[in-house]
């Protein structure tokens, strides 16, 4: 991965804001792979994004306990909470390879597939991490920082124009 980005998010709108700046670049074989401890905003970085594409009346609920929520959209998306995933080769069975064959995988928690990702998802993966800025959790904002893979190389920038 080469090209890479951080940015600061002041508050959830601002999250939001990033998934929604994200959305129109999204081509089929994307994955969009989201990285932070709990409470981080993954699933309102993914809200934003899904709902870019869907409408902003989009119910987009955390996939958590279904694992997977499946968007009718231009690409189509599945959006994947890996949290309770016990051993990689269970995203077989839930679909990943599959979504990704004509649309797009947002995709919590990634790190559940192991290190080297690129052996289910391809190269094209936009890797998201969010974490705090600052000391003080009261006042402390968010930072994603951006990692482009494959494809999304020459696409990042227009994210951050």
């Amino acid at each position: 991965m080469s090209a890479s980005h951080t940015t600061t998010l002041a508050d959830a709108e601002a999250t939001t804001a990033l998934g929604a700046r994200i959305a129109p670049l999204l081509q089929p074989g994307d994955a969009v792979l989201l990285y932070g401890p709990l409470g981080m905003g993954k699933s309102t970085l993914a809200r934003g994004l899904i709902r870019a594409l869907a409408g902003p009346h989009e119910d987009v609920p955390s996939p958590t306990f279904t694992l997977v929520q499946f968007y009718e959209t231009t690409p189509p998306v599945a959006h994947f909470d890996l949290y309770r995933l016990s051993r990689a080769d269970e995203a077989f069975e839930i679909g990943l390879d599959e979504a990704l064959d004509d649309g797009v995988a947002v995709i919590e928690w990634p790190e559940r597939l192991g290190e080297d990702v690129s052996w289910l998802i391809g190269d094209n993966r936009l890797c998201i991490t969010l974490s705090e800025e600052g000391d003080d959790p009261e006042t402390a904002g968010r930072v994603a920082t951006v990692l482009a893979a494959g494809s999304w190389e020459t696409r990042i920038d227009h994210v951050f124009a």
